[in-house]
């Protein structure tokens, strides 16, 4: 059994509610400190009470989108948003500066706290009471997106599927039903368009406002700094841009031609990308979602006990749920809990090959919360997700070599594999069309829904739009954005994963050359959480934090030579 981690500040039986956390909070404003060690004690007290804090909201937010439908768990949510964070929010502004101000702070070990500091001061720059509010209204308005898309179903012959549910049969052999599915589901995303229109429209209008109220000119720039990204530029991300489009989309285009002929084709249409040009059925590397548990527990300790142990503590600790149903969210996460030291993992498996590179993504970031359990303070394990990304990325390509646990059929595993490599590729021009739009969006907070459209297919051409021809169904493709759940929940939360796909398959390169020796970097890398830069813990990895034109063509070249052995 998981232990939480025993509390020393926190009275026994507390009650996360305003009542019960105002006198800590008080306290914790009005201590006396008088030495170092009297400093340092202080931050442990305030770390308890935030990981207490963070366990109570991650279970609010886990038990809400694995049933949408329940108004009483949508209102547990809510009620933390709007009465419980709005009100710790000057406190922690308060605890914010009483650090800073201390006559202690500059003799704290430079080494442990440099990373936390500069992240303090930051919170501090950004902080303006007048967005609190705002900042409750975005939370409550973002969960509206999961309510919408988590209540889409679509009737296929008799029955009725989720969208998750539905897609696996864009993989079937026959091209009708492919298109029939496609149209269906894309008949179903349309149906709320204005409703999502409306949605973003109000999240753009309320995040403009937080950044002006911050002194920013736009609501990009502020993201810049509120996500910490102190080692790279929005210039640096359109020479990322740039980049993928030169090195990657080629070696894409060139697959998709091979796609075209193999398929016997005049021309590709969207419900044409995910069936298997070998004209077999779609994989199914597992029957249901405990055997895909089961097999995963399997494939992680073949690569290294401690990994499969972990997954084994989760389910025994009933810490996933992974079957799609009407009512559930859509998407997959990792979610840590502070306090207990594990995570939560959440997807919508309908037992296809996708399901299991979710669940290895997810796994990776699940291990990662395990190996900062014990860092000190509960800041030090909340990770950029330059790193946290990495993690999952990582994952994915290290445990390929373990995947005969879902594949029994040599010809299935390398079916699967390439599948996998194909996928890491395609992941590239994905990230750099939404980050772009992004950019975009709030770059020009007063466009118009006719000119997001504009914008959005201006982005996705020239990365080969998909590698699709949408003629025909341009209301579909100018639609796509809407999909894609980071544009609404997490907004800028989307560039990483294509730094942290570079990152992986350099990991993935050094574990292909010595897998104990890269195996052992990944994990150190992983234990530092984020008491060290970002370069730092890429170069713990053995890897480079750089995503210049030069890395990203020489690590593609890498991955098409694995692709051409299989």
């Amino acid at each position: 059994m998981i232990h939480k981690k025993t509390r020393t500040y926190i009275p026994e039986g507390f009650e996360i509610k305003w009542e019960s956390l105002e006198p800590l909070y008080t306290e914790l404003r009005d201590r006396e400190i008088n030495s170092v060690p009297e400093l340092e004690k202080w931050l442990y007290d305030r770390s308890e009470v935030e990981a207490a804090l963070e366990e109570d909201f991650a279970w609010r937010y886990i038990r809400m989108t694995c049933d949408t439908n329940s108004e009483e768990l949508l209102q547990k949510f809510q009620y933390f948003a709007t009465e419980i964070e709005p009100k710790i929010a000057p406190y922690s502004n308060e605890l914010n500066k009483k650090l800073v101000a201390s006559e202690w702070v500059d003799k704290l070990n430079h080494d442990k706290y440099f990373i936390y500091l500069r992240g303090v001061k930051k919170s501090l720059e950004l902080f303006r009471e007048e967005n609190i509010p705002l900042q409750t209204e975005i939370q409550v308005e973002q969960q509206k997106y999961q309510s919408i898309t988590g209540s889409m179903s679509v009737h296929i012959g008799d029955k009725e599927f989720t969208l998750e549910q539905a897609s696996v049969f864009l993989k079937d052999t026959d091209r009708a039903k492919r298109q029939e599915v496609w149209e269906k589901i894309t008949a179903r995303r349309l149906q709320d368009k204005d409703k999502l229109d409306r949605l973003f429209d109000k999240l753009r209008e309320l995040r403009h406002k937080v950044a002006l109220n911050a002194d920013f000119e736009n609501f990009r720039d502020y993201m810049f700094q509120a996500l910490g990204r102190f080692d790279y530029t929005p210039q640096d991300c359109y020479a990322f841009h740039e980049a993928i489009e030169k090195e990657i989309v080629p070696i894409l285009r060139e697959q998709a031609e091979k796609r075209k002929e193999a398929l016997n084709l005049s021309a590709l249409k969207p419900w044409d990308m995910d069936v298997d040009i070998s004209g077999k059925p779609a994989l199914k590397p597992f029957n249901s979602g405990e055997e895909l548990i089961e097999k995963s527990i399997q494939c992680f300790g073949n690569i290294n006990r401690y990994l499969g142990e972990r997954l084994e503590i989760m389910k025994d600790n009933n810490l996933f749920d992974v079957e799609s149903r009407k009512g559930k969210a859509p998407g997959g996460y990792n979610y840590p809990l502070s306090e207990t030291g594990a995570p939560f993992i959440f997807m919508n498996s309908a037992n296809t090959f996708r399901d299991l590179t979710t669940m290895v993504h997810e796994g990776g970031h699940a291990v990662h919360t395990f190996l900062t359990a014990d860092l000190e303070l509960n800041d030090f394990k909340h990770c950029p997700s330059e790193v946290a990304e990495l993690a999952s990325m990582s994952m994915e390509l290290i445990s390929m070599d373990n995947w005969d646990v879902y594949f029994d059929n040599e010809e299935d595993l390398k079916r699967a594999k390439r599948d996998q490599l194909f996928d890491v590729l395609k992941t590239l021009p994905w990230v750099a069309v939404v980050d772009q739009f992004q950019h975009w969006i709030y770059t020009n907070p007063n466009h118009t829904d006719t000119q997001r459209t504009e914008a959005w297919l201006q982005i996705y051409e020239p990365f080969g739009a998909g590698f699709a021809d949408w003629s025909g169904y341009k209301q579909a493709e100018k639609n796509l954005w809407q999909k894609q759940l980071h544009i609404f929940e997490v907004p800028f939360y989307y560039i990483e994963y294509g730094m942290a796909q570079l990152g992986a398959i350099a990991v993935w390169k050094n574990y292909k050359e010595n897998p104990e020796k890269g195996l052992q970097q990944y994990l150190d890398a992983l234990k530092l959480g984020y008491t060290k830069t970002i370069k730092e813990i890429y170069e713990t990895a053995g890897i480079k934090f750089d995503f210049s034109a030069a890395y990203v063509k020489e690590l593609a070249e890498f991955v098409k030579g694995e692709m051409d052995k299989l």
